[in-house]
Parts: C-alpha cells; sequence; structure tokens
C-alpha cells in the first residue's frame, strides 16, 4: 500500500488478515461478527483502495503490512 491508495480501515485490515491467513469468507464473517455479505463488501472496498485484484497480491500485502 502506497500513500496514492486511501487508507484501510480498521475492519478492512481485519478482514484482509483474516482472508489473507486462508480463513473463508464464512469463517472471517464469524470470527469478525458480521455477515459473510459484509466480508465480501469489505474486500471488494479493499480490492478497489489498493486496485489488486488478485488473492495473491492481497495476501502479499498483508504480509507487509505485517498482518
Amino acid at each position: 500500500m502506497t500513500a496514492t491508495h486511501p487508507p484501510l480501515t480498521d475492519r478492512e485490515l481485519q478482514t484482509l488478515r483474516h482472508v489473507a491467513a486462508g480463513r473463508t469468507y464464512l469463517q472471517t464473517a464469524r470470527a469478525m461478527g458480521v455477515s459473510r455479505h459484509t466480508v465480501d463488501t469489505y474486500m471488494r472496498r479493499i480490492r478497489a483502495k489498493l486496485g489488486h485484484a488478485s488473492m495473491a497480491e492481497l495476501t502479499r500485502i498483508a504480509v507487509s503490512l505485517g498482518l
């Protein structure tokens, strides 16, 4: 993530951490106490903010952020 991208919210970072760790959207939703639809929405926002669509790239970003 660079300065040219909008910052991720705390909930988006939490979502990215779970999904990058290999959890499904449903597992992530249960862990966060939200619906699967909410996790999907967070992931769409993350992809839009970071400009990346692949999970591999999102995982690399999560690792670089220390998540």
